[in-house]
This record gives structure tokens, sequence and C-alpha cells, in this order.
């Protein structure tokens, strides 16, 4: 089969990879517009749920990925720089450049075919391929070529947020809250390697303009934030896109779906297809299970619209509950004031339940306060990792 993936993201590259193991005599390419180690953004997240998903499909890939990835074994919530309360939950975080270095590397090994930029407005130019995978991202062009068939929808969201890189560190994953004269305003922070943090600064439109930022250039606002989130970033400077990519702009998030997934031989993926909100960090996540997916029923069905029935229904399915639970967070943080706590703790329980949790995850966050407590669940934490890899080694060994 002759497959163009259009997008050298984490879908379209992890697509690749799986399209070529399953049967080495399909011609794959993947496109990209950027140059080769150029990408937007900083850092990724995920958690041992997709390290597994990776090791069942590719573990060359996973091995690599889990080798480079940056571990968290706590979050912790930062209320007007008071002490701050301990959410627990262990995770990863991983450089968005290395990660798709990683991938690029292991699909060429495969003999994918990558181009890096290489523009494509529309399908016209691959009138060979048999499958076109549109994982183009957001604001795919190929979606918005048949916008009527795929019906798709955007619904726009009531904040402002700007994606930043700092070099703070940020050894648990952070969530900061500053009270201003013009409003609350807030930060998502986790170090992705060595020496660099992700930043995702938000707040309020009306605080956004209060603060002036609709008037401010890329390097005031920097100031102006690094002043503001002073106590946590402790000196340490923010900074826009790598690799001189250009200013980072505030944006609005905006939530996507479509009624339809594919058209004719073009099925959308990742971000084209869905995004979720960044304060669930699940976007990496759902972009390379989609990959899984699709791949699967590719090879459990000869018959191409068959297989593409197949991978709509699946991941439709599969993405109902989370994209519930991305919908009630982006609410929550777009409410933030409402839910402002005197107490830090208390605050820090409401930003655990704006997704709905139970009375145990209450009192697990009351006893991970202790520090006695919170280090035997670190341990305890520590051991199920533990046990999780060793079983992913034996599983990644049986398909070596």
């Amino acid at each position: 089969m002759r497959i163009v993936c259009v997008g050298g993201g984490p879908a379209g590259l992890y697509f690749a990879i799986l399209a070529k193991r399953s049967n080495a005599r399909h011609d794959v390419t993947v496109v990209e517009r950027n140059p080769a180690g150029v990408t937007q953004g900083w850092g990724v997240v995920f958690w041992d749920d997709l390290l597994d998903d990776l090791y069942r499909n590719d573990p060359v890939s996973a091995r690599w990925i889990e080798k480079n990835a940056t571990r968290w074994d706590t979050q912790e919530v930062h209320l007007r720089s008071e002490s701050a309360p301990h959410l627990g939950g262990p995770g990863f975080a991983l450089g968005r450049e290395r990660l798709l270095d990683i991938l690029a590397r292991r699909a060429r090994g495969l003999g994918v075919d990558i181009r890096y930029q290489y523009d494509v407005a529309d399908a016209s130019a691959f009138t060979d391929a048999e499958l076109i995978v549109a994982c183009d991202g957001a604001n795919s062009r190929l979606r918005q070529r048949h916008a009527n068939h795929f019906q798709t929808q955007v619904e726009e969201g009531r904040n402002k947020f700007i994606w930043l890189g700092t070099n703070q560190v940020f050894d648990a994953f952070t969530f900061a809250f500053e009270e201003t004269p013009a409003g609350w305003i807030w930060f998502h922070g986790y170090r992705f390697d060595r020496d660099t943090s992700t930043c995702v600064i938000e707040c309020q439109q009306e605080t956004w303009e209060a603060l002036g930022f609709d008037t401010l250039g890329p390097g005031e606002t920097l100031r102006r934030l690094e002043a503001i989130f002073q106590g946590q970033l402790k000196g340490h400077a923010l900074f826009h896109q790598p690799r001189g990519l250009g200013k980072a702009p505030w944006l609005h998030f905006q939530r996507i779906t479509n009624e339809r997934w594919y058209h004719d031989n073009v099925v959308l993926m990742g971000d084209a297809a869905h995004t979720t909100h960044f304060s669930i960090g699940s976007g990496t996540k759902l972009a390379i299970q989609d990959a899984i997916s699709l791949a699967q029923k590719l090879r459990a069905h000869d018959h191409l619209p068959t297989a593409l029935d197949a991978y709509e229904e699946e991941r439709r399915a599969a993405l109902l509950a989370i994209q519930l639970a991305a919908h009630s967070s982006a609410q929550w943080f777009e409410n933030v004031p409402s839910y402002i706590d005197p107490d830090a703790t208390r605050f820090a329980y409401a930003l655990l339940n704006r997704r709905g949790s139970s009375v145990w995850s209450y009192l697990l966050l009351m006893a991970s306060q202790r520090p006695a407590l919170r280090g035997a669940l670190r341990t305890l934490h520590s051991s199920r990792q533990w046990i999780r890899a060793q079983r992913r080694d034996r599983e990644a060994a049986r398909m070596m």
C-alpha cells in the first residue's frame, strides 16, 4: 500500500513506524512543512498507560523514549507563593523536539521516507497514494479542504494562554496561582530535560487586558510575567519558542471535533481530528493511540473503507470519557477565581477534583500532606512503577 502522512508530528511518525512494522512492503512517506529538528512547543507529558502502549506496539522506540524521558513523582499547588500542597501522582515528560527525533530515527530505520520543508495544501499532490493520513494539526488544511464533509466544529475557550519555556527546573509538576491587582493568573510548569521546563501561563481575558498584555511587546510580556511569578521562577528567565521559531503568541484554546473522520482515502488523526484541553496533558497520548488504532484496523481489514469505519468508531468511543474530563477541566480553569480558597489544601482539592474524583482522592490528598506518609506513598508509587517496568520488559522481549 502507498501511504502518505501529511504532518511529521507524533501521530504521523508513529503511524508510519507501525505501518512499516506491519508490512515492510508498504511504501510509507511522511511530509512535514517545517525543517528537520524544528517544532513548535516545549515538553510533552505522558503517563505509564501510554508507555505500556508504546512497548506493546514498538519496543525499540519505547525504550528510547523511556530512556530520554524525565520523571516526576508528585504534583504541587502553589497559592500566592504559600507552602505547596502535594497532589501525588507520578508521570513523565520529554522534549517535543527530542520525541520527534526519536520517532523519525526509528521510522527511517524501518524504511520510511521523511521529507521536510514540504508544504501541502491539498491531497492533489498524492494522486498515487492509496491512503492519506491528515495529521497536520488543529489547523489542518487537508481537513479544511473538505470541512463540509467532516462537519468540523471549533469551540473557542474564554481564557488566554501562552506556551513558554524556562530554565527554572520544576522537579514536581507545578501549578502556581498568583493574585494581581488585575485578577488571578497561573501557570502549569514541568521539567522535560536536565535544565529546561515548560511553563504554560493562563488567565481570564479580562485579567489579560487589565495587565496590559494586549499592548505589550514580546520582551515586555516576558519581563512582566517573570515579575509576577518571581517567587516560583526564583530569578530564572522565561523565553519564547526554541530554534528561532518566533515569538510565542497569546492564544485561546480551540476545542475541535469532527462528525466524520475520513473522506474517500483521506483520514484524520491527532489534533486534526480532535483536541483536548492542555490542562489534562493528553494530546500526545491521544495522537499516538490514534496511530495505534488505525494501524491495527488496517491489519484487520483488507477493505480500506471498512478499516476506516472501524478506526473512527473505536477512537470516537475511546475519546468520550477523556473529552468530557478535558471539557470539565477547561471550564474549571475558566472560573478559577470562584474556586479560590484561603486554605491552600482545600483549593488543591478543588483543583484535583476538577475532573471528578472520589472521597478516597481527598483522603489521599490529606495523607500526602504529611512528609512521612508522602514518603511512603512515593515508595509505593516507585515500587508499582518498577513492577510495571519489569512487565513491560518481559513483554517487549517476547516481541523482539
